[in-house]
């Protein structure tokens, strides 16, 4: 865990050809390790956050919940990124993912609530998966520059969390409906720049090449479900 400077220094100065699609493989190989890992705790915390109550608290209080998270997403964030060198950035992350388990309680309570609750998680666990599988496949044969798009798309993400932010307040469906294509559409293309950044040597260092996969798995499954809850969902 404490090669990831080494990583980017060597590929700083010029690496051989050979020497820098074996560096690019392992930082792709430790990233999806990672991110494997990092669906455990997310697990623990949403079973954590229906356990105890926490998402029932959570729909009754948005505006406080809204806090909660921001504060905490980024200042988890912001621990990783200055410790992304070391075994204390892996454990932050870690625990970012646990924390995000328990803010993703609320909609799987909501949704496992409903009588066909189960099968619309697999459902939107399976679409992400199928997502994520295409835009990985698509990263490893793009070869063009995709800064223009990462700029675009994260304009488009900065909107949505505006937007987010207001319809709690609004209670507008037809808005709420649009924010979570327009997030799926978003995020999915996200996984592709993060993905091809990493395949193409542009991320080297695992922990955060993982963070950002990881915001955009959580973010279009989040969506999907929620669509799914929408479209599909069936009263008890």
């Amino acid at each position: 865990m404490n090669d990831q400077r080494d990583y980017t220094v060597y590929a700083q100065q010029g690496a051989r050809p050979g020497s820098a699609l074996a560096i690019r493989n392992k930082v792709l190989r430790q990233t999806y390790t990672l991110l494997a890992i990092s669906l455990i705790p997310t697990v623990i915390g949403a079973w954590l956050g229906m356990a105890t109550g926490l998402n029932l608290a959570m729909m009754q209080s948005p505006g406080l919940t809204m806090i909660v998270f921001l504060i905490g997403a980024f200042g988890l964030m912001f621990g990783i990124e200055r410790t992304k060198n070391s075994s204390t950035g892996v454990w932050l992350l870690l625990l970012f993912t646990l924390f995000m388990g328990v803010m993703l309680s609320q909609m799987l309570g909501f949704v496992l609530g409903m009588a066909n609750g189960p099968q619309l998680v697999m459902l939107a666990f399976g679409g992400t998966a199928i997502i994520f599988g295409a835009m990985a496949s698509l990263a490893n044969v793009i070869k063009r520059d995709l800064n223009g798009l990462a700029k675009m798309l994260f304009v488009g993400a900065v909107l949505l969390m505006i937007a987010g932010i207001a319809n709690i307040w609004l209670q507008l469906p037809a808005l709420m409906l649009t924010f979570s294509v327009l997030a799926v559409v978003i995020f999915s293309a996200f996984m592709l720049v993060d993905v091809h950044r990493v395949v193409n040597g542009g991320e080297t260092n695992y922990v955060v090449a993982t963070l950002a996969i990881y915001l955009d798995l959580y973010n279009v499954f989040v969506n999907l479900l929620a669509l799914l809850g929408i479209f599909g969902g069936q009263r008890r």
